[in-house]
């Protein structure tokens, strides 16, 4: 756990908690040192994108279970 001063080692175990590749958590410290916010917030906007994508698949396969599951109960009655 990096110390509340280190802002780096911050921003490198928040990107690690977000799922970033390495070389994501890379670029981001490298974009976040020269200051190039714009950049930075494009990239990890993305990547909240790709993680939002995910949730929303995961939720219609378990709307199909929930389904499949309703099905198989109402046939058991």
């Amino acid at each position: 756990m990096p110390e509340a001063s280190d802002t780096q080692g911050i921003l490198r175990q928040n990107l690690v908690d977000a799922g970033c590749a390495p070389e994501t958590v890379r670029q981001c410290i490298a974009l976040a040192q020269q200051k190039e916010t714009g950049e930075l917030t494009r990239i990890l906007s993305r990547h909240r994108k790709t993680l939002l994508d995910t949730v929303h698949q995961n939720e219609k396969r378990i709307d199909c279970l929930d389904y499949l599951l309703y099905k198989l109960e109402k046939q058991h009655r």
